[in-house]
């Protein structure tokens, strides 16, 4: 009886073990979290099998047939490149749409002023103008053109600007004389000796460079992050980054255990090694991050280019009014370099100076400013984008940190115990590396060859590097021809070629203080405000008009 009891117990004891085991090599878990996920498998065992086949996996007893390895290897690196397209979304979206922003703003500034000259001009001289407003048509258009990325140089543009108006303006003020073509040329010669409007083109010239130089380099700087973002975040995986993501993200299905999540740190070398190209981008990223702020610094003070833009008609018309003042002098001049030019003869009206330059300027009402550009102004644009710059520094070397929490791909905060070290469910015990290409040599988790740098975000190093130099000079007011292939256009000028934050030569070492100066002379009041209406452009150039309307006549 006694022996009858021990055999079935004996058996009682080796059935409870054999469920047990039967129990453990159950794979229905597996096949519901592959169908959960969308795979399409032809078999998924239905127990546990020999796992010899696998190449990735551990090859004990698996639920992984050699198909559903392989789709999981294809299947790890789109979710790898999801996962980073996903997490630089808002990096791109943002240098996108302040580029997009920033570019309708400025072009809309230089569109709102040309056409508010235009409106008043037709309606008060009609088509004597519209035959005659070539001179400040150019002018804008090769600002508009500077803007845009072609081949001007804002020095020499603007000096031919202000020889133009001297012609027109001497022409006008000797209309007792025959001003012929060679006589203007001759005039345009002494142009620097005679400084015919005083010191105002110098100033302006000085203030709207360095405005230009700032927008364009600063619109200019934010295509190249755009660019650098988007090319950068289409990642290219290596097959051994591949293998490594497999292993990490669907090993566990094979071993049983599909809702078993990678260990942070386990997570954090396989990232860090997939992405060690990515992270060396980060240093020259940052110091183009910084020089994208110091330009907005600058666009916030004194080259802040609806500033400049908004008084130009007060610079101008303190110009014209120099001229008049001085008219007797500058033509004394002009006559004993040029000689004396022939009588006009009787049909040329003989009325004196005086008679043409009779009007002044209503003063400036508040109440006129014009609606901003693009609806905003630039200093609420400067603002937002300064914002966005800050958060972005650092970001290709935080990328690992970012992928590897708890809702997207590891255990997060769960027990060291609970999560998937690679091989099973337990501690992970390997250092997570550092950040970098040359930091990877010892990387447990992803065989990198330190020897062969991308040479894809190499390129994209390159493009910073230039930028960031590009940024720099017109920190210092200054503008640098190169070009490169970052899609960004070439620019022009003729900046000194400094590489780093050197000082200005423009109005003494490179300050924060406006440019705007308030040593007036001439007629405009010393306490009129510095950021004029844009809408009075059309009233102080309508001067000019006003004066060759009199010789149109």
């Amino acid at each position: 009886m006694l022996r009858l009891e021990t055999i079935i117990c004996t058996f009682s004891v080796l059935s409870v073990a054999a469920r047990a085991d039967l129990k453990a090599r159950n794979c229905s878990e597996v096949r519901e979290a592959c169908i959960g996920k969308g795979f399409s498998f032809a078999n998924v065992p239905l127990q546990e099998i020999p796992g010899e086949h696998l190449r990735v996996c551990p090859q004990g007893n698996t639920c992984c047939t050699q198909e559903m390895e392989d789709k999981f290897g294809q299947q790890s690196k789109q979710d790898f490149e999801n996962l980073v397209d996903e997490m630089s979304h808002e990096l791109r979206s943002t240098f996108v749409s302040r580029h997009k922003r920033f570019d309708e703003f400025f072009l809309e500034l230089l569109e709102n002023t040309e056409r508010s000259l235009n409106e008043m001009f037709v309606r008060t001289y009609g088509k004597p103008y519209m035959q005659n407003s070539e001179v400040f048509e150019n002018l804008f258009a090769e600002l508009k053109r500077y803007y845009t990325g072609g081949n001007v140089n804002l020095e020499e543009m603007l000096n031919d600007f202000w020889s133009r108006l001297l012609e027109r303006m001497f022409t006008l003020l000797n209309s007792q004389y025959a001003i012929t073509e060679d006589y203007l040329e001759c005039i345009s010669k002494y142009t620097d000796q005679l400084k015919p409007f005083g010191d105002v083109p110098r100033k302006l010239k000085a203030q709207v460079t360095r405005a230009f130089i700032a927008a364009r380099t600063f619109v200019q700087g934010l295509s190249v992050g755009r660019e650098v973002a988007q090319r950068v975040s289409k990642v290219s995986s290596t097959p051994a980054c591949i293998r490594a993501l497999t292993k990490m993200m669907y090993c566990p299905f094979c071993q049983g255990m599909p809702s078993v999540k990678p260990c942070k740190n386990y997570c954090l070398n396989v990232m860090k090694g997939c992405l060690a190209n990515q992270a060396d981008l980060d240093p020259e990223w940052n110091l183009y991050i910084d020089a994208l702020l110091l330009v907005a610094q600058r666009l916030e003070g004194p080259f802040n280019i609806e500033s400049v833009m908004e008084p130009i008609d007060v610079k101008i018309s303190e110009a014209i009014m120099n001229m008049q003042d001085n008219s007797a002098q500058v033509s004394y001049r002009v006559f004993q370099g040029c000689g004396q030019p022939k009588p006009a003869g009787m049909t040329r009206s003989t009325r004196g100076v005086s008679d043409v330059f009779n009007a002044r300027f209503r003063p400036y009402s508040p109440e006129e400013r014009p609606t901003t550009a693009a609806g905003t102004s630039l200093d609420r644009l400067v603002v937002d984008i300064k914002e966005k710059l800050k958060l972005s520094k650092k970001f290709w070397s935080n990328l690992p940190e970012a992928m590897c929490v708890e809702d997207r791909v590891t255990a997060g905060n769960a027990s060291d115990e609970e999560c998937w070290n690679g091989h099973s469910k337990g501690r992970y015990f390997p250092e997570v590396q550092k950040d970098g290409l040359t930091n990877q040599v010892n990387n447990p988790e992803v065989v990198v060859d330190i020897t062969r740098p991308d040479t894809f975000i190499r390129q994209q190093i390159m493009a910073l590097r230039v930028m960031t130099n590009k940024l720099k000079n017109a920190y210092n007011g200054n503008d640098i021809y190169f070009q490169d292939s970052s899609d960004e256009g070439s620019g022009s000028g003729s900046g000194s070629g400094c590489t780093e934050v050197c000082p200005t030569d423009m109005d003494g070492a490179a300050t924060e203080a406006p440019v705007v100066e308030a040593d007036r002379s001439g007629p405009v009041d010393d306490s009129a405000p510095l950021r004029a209406p844009s809408v009075a452009l059309p009233t102080i150039l309508a001067l000019s008009a006003l004066a060759l309307h009199r010789q149109w006549r």
